[in-house]
């Protein structure tokens, strides 16, 4: 694969703080690199066996190792997943209408639904390792740029790459707030002024938000923007993309097949 960049103004993004490095994912065409990967991730979401999904995230565990991805950079997003899925374990087992296999406080408890936690636990682990390859192995741009070079809609190319952009923007401005607000001698409390405080923040940064779109779309119209995406970067897939995509594809085809066939049971109904 060979990327030919004309121009070089990209923006400082962060999932792409390792671009730069030269491994085979870094050098594999954005377009075949998306699409392949992005079948990967469709395919393993609507896996419903335990063990095929463990084939999936080492599988992403893999394609992460190709990267080399630091480790430390990988663990700071996936926190977030877990912490954010780590409830169902909590949830699921005591409330999936399956047989109650004993109680607890008088509270029925379903393997069933330990199972399906695990499933979409594992699952949504192995989506996110490999949106991690693939978004951390090129520029953010040239992503965008391959997503609409796919026939991607254009309104969403651009609404992810304007929305992951001003996410740190805003957090900047968000900072800067907060700085300004302790200077001025703002303790945060548990109290109701803290509250009234707290309330005036978030009402002054949405507006500050919206203040800043509306000079943004101001200042692309004065560009000649028009709502699409002009680019003078160049993409050129060799053979070498190309078996990497089948290579991907082969994987998450047999795991189809496992899964259509029922080699292995559902999470619903057993471990494997």
């Amino acid at each position: 694969m060979q990327v030919i960049v004309r121009q070089d103004n990209a923006m400082p993004l962060d999932i792409d703080r390792y671009a730069h490095l030269e491994t085979s994912i870094h050098r594999w065409d954005p377009r075949l690199k998306i699409l392949s990967l992005g079948i990967f991730m469709f395919g393993t979401a609507i896996l419903n066996s335990i063990p095929l999904v463990i084939i999936a995230i080492i599988m992403a565990m893999i394609f992460l190792k190709i990267t080399g991805l630091p480790l430390y950079f990988i663990v700071q997003g996936l926190t977030w997943v877990v912490f954010f899925l780590a409830p169902f374990f909590l949830i699921m087992p005591f409330s999936y209408p399956g047989e109650a296999a004993f109680y607890i406080w008088k509270i029925p408890f379903a393997w069933e639904g330990l199972r399906l936690a695990t499933l979409i636990f594992i699952k949504a682990l192995a989506i996110v390792m490999t949106t991690y390859a693939i978004f951390g192995s090129a520029r953010f741009d040239i992503s965008m740029i391959a997503m609409q070079r796919l026939k991607c809609p254009k309104v969403i190319v651009q609404m992810l790459l304007f929305t992951y952009r001003y996410i740190f923007v805003f957090v900047d401005e968000m900072k800067r707030m907060d700085t300004a607000m302790r200077c001025r001698g703002f303790v945060m409390k548990t109290d109701l002024n803290t509250l009234y405080v707290m309330g005036n923040f978030v009402g002054t940064l949405l507006v500050r938000s919206f203040e800043r779109t509306t000079r943004v779309y101001k200042a692309m119209l004065s560009k000649g923007y028009q709502g699409e995406f002009h680019t003078m970067v160049e993409f050129n897939a060799g053979w070498k993309d190309f078996v990497k995509a089948a290579m991907v594809l082969c994987v998450i085809i047999v795991l189809l097949a496992w899964n259509l066939l029922g080699i292995f049971k559902p999470a619903v109904k057993g471990w494997y």
